[in-house]
Parts: C-alpha cells; sequence; structure tokens
C-alpha cells in the first residue's frame, strides 16, 4: 500500500491513503495575480473526506463545491459547519469537531482531532521572512488584537493589487473569525501524519502528541506559542515544533506566494538550518504542486 501526498498550494494537500482521497484544508482557487496548482475546484472529481484546519478563506473556500461535486463529508469547527451550511451543503455531510474526537475515515484509517492556536496574524500586515526576528507584541488584551486585525482587513480590501481585492470579496463566505483552530492525526496503515493549517500551538498539547512520521507544519505568519506571539523568528517556532514533535520527516506549508502583496514566497532554508539544530534526524520533504509524493514509508 502506497501512501501519497498532493500539495495544491498555501496549506491544502489531497492524501491518498487506504484507497480514500482526503483533503487537508480546500483552498485552491486563488486571485488571478498568484501562482498555482494549475487546477481549479471544478476539477475535483473524487474526494471522500475534508478536514478543515480553520475557517478563514484561505482554507475553507472550495470546500462547498468539492463537496458537491463529490459527496464528501466535511469535519471542522462548529464556525465552519455553519459556514459550509450556510453554502448549501447538507447536514449529512457535516460533522463538527472542536477537539477530543477520533473518527473512523475508512478501514484502518482514523483522524484525531486536537485543539490548536491560529498564528499571530493581528501583529503584522506583510508577512516576513523565516529568520527576520520578531519581538514585543506581549500582553495586548482582546480588544486591541482585533483593532489590530481590523487594520489588516482594512489593509487587505485597498492596498492590494485589484485582481486579489477582487479575489478576496469572492472567496469571503462571512466567517466571524477562524472558528477555533485545530490540527489533525491521521493514523493510516502505513504510518501516522499530523496536519497543522497556521503557525500556532498549545506547548503542553504537542508534548502529549505521539511521534508522528509524518508532521505537515504551517510556516508562515508570526508564531503563536500558547496564546502570545513568539519572540524569535518564524524558523525558530518551526523548529521547537519539530523538536516537540519529533517526526520522521517534516512538509511544509502555507509558504508559496498565494496572496501577492500580503504573503511571500518563504526563503525554507533557515527553517531547515534550525530543524536540524534542533532535531538533526528529522528530513525535510519539499513538494511541487500536485506532484503525487509517496511520503510514508
Amino acid at each position: 500500500m502506497t501512501t501519497t501526498l498532493d500539495w495544491y498550494g498555501c496549506a491544502t494537500f489531497c492524501l491518498k491513503t487506504a484507497g480514500l482521497d482526503i483533503f487537508l484544508d480546500a483552498y485552491i482557487d486563488r486571485a488571478d495575480t498568484a501562482a498555482g496548482p494549475g487546477i481549479r475546484t471544478e476539477d475535483i472529481s473524487e474526494c471522500d473526506w475534508i478536514l478543515i484546519g480553520h475557517s478563514h478563506f484561505d482554507h475553507l473556500y472550495g470546500a462547498e463545491r468539492i463537496a458537491a461535486q463529490t459527496g464528501a463529508k466535511i469535519i471542522g469547527s462548529y464556525e465552519t459547519v455553519r459556514i459550509m451550511e450556510q453554502a448549501g451543503v447538507p447536514l449529512d455531510q457535516l460533522i463538527c469537531v472542536s477537539g477530543g474526537e477520533t473518527i473512523e475515515l475508512g478501514e484502518g484509517v482514523t483522524v484525531r482531532v486536537l485543539p490548536s492556536l491560529h498564528s499571530c496574524v493581528w501583529s503584522h500586515s506583510e508577512m516576513s521572512q523565516a529568520d527576520v526576528p520578531c519581538v514585543g507584541d506581549l500582553g495586548v488584551l482582546w480588544h486591541d488584537r482585533q483593532e489590530r486585525f481590523a487594520e489588516l482587513v482594512n489593509y487587505l480590501g485597498t492596498d492590494l493589487d485589484r485582481a486579489a481585492i477582487e479575489h478576496l470579496q469572492t472567496s469571503n463566505q462571512g466567517d466571524r473569525g477562524d472558528g477555533g483552530a485545530l490540527v489533525y492525526f491521521i493514523e493510516t496503515p502505513d504510518g501516522s501524519i499530523f496536519y497543522q493549517d497556521t503557525s500556532g500551538h498549545w506547548s503542553a498539547m504537542l508534548e502529549e502528541v505521539p511521534e508522528p512520521d509524518v508532521a505537515i507544519l504551517a510556516a508562515a505568519g508570526r508564531g503563536n506559542i500558547d496564546g502570545d506571539p513568539i519572540q524569535g523568528s518564524l524558523a525558530q517556532f518551526v523548529g521547537r515544533q519539530v523538536e516537540l514533535l519529533d517526526p520522521k520527516k517534516v512538509v511544509l506549508c502555507h509558504h508559496d506566494n498565494w496572496l501577492p502583496g500580503f504573503s511571500i514566497d518563504t526563503d525554507v532554508a533557515p527553517i531547515e538550518a534550525e530543524m536540524k539544530r534542533l532535531s538533526p534526524g528529522t528530513k525535510l520533504v519539499t513538494l511541487g504542486y500536485v506532484d503525487g509524493t509517496s511520503i510514508l514509508g
């Protein structure tokens, strides 16, 4: 049996294992000015399950169409399910989770849902390269974070190029925040996979996760550790996660330039260097778009 992983850009993947097609996030269609996989959401004809990490458009937009085209079931937060029901997905194709649930996806394949955190997107506008240290912003109250996030939304709606702004308008599904970020621990007959789609974590939770064969980790924005922004770089944040999880392999996500003017093509060399320093036995696997990489074994 061979388990493969296709990357569709941003944090979206298709995991093929044990006869199942499992999408991890569902964001494929993007602004015309953004490079991408050369595939549109309407091209997806096979999908059994969709696991959604959180409810922002760059993770959820497209899940409703994939579900309609394939009959796939969507697993996600209560906010994700609210948005999907509003978009016309039948309730029998929706599973609400908040962390602590284990769901059987098929014979020999299960997924355990764990609570997580979103990156501190409120603390920056454009993203920085992985080796740039960020300090400060500690003790910022919820109300002030909301104001800063509103400033970011205004920036995205006025300062990006026209194609990006039009895309933001099209992909706006009326989310009320991230819905509570989730991570997934997937067990297959070939091995285990940890999936995360935004740069945040609860340290105690990661320490209790069984060592996965493969960890898919977000590498974008400013890392969130136990509710506060990292005092350091993105590379240090990812390196710490790898040290805590101790996987055999790491695949990065969210590191391509999926929304020009906000995102960047992230240089992963500093991340790889930090991984080698903290977890020398872990291998970084670099994926191209939709290249069907054999990921386990």
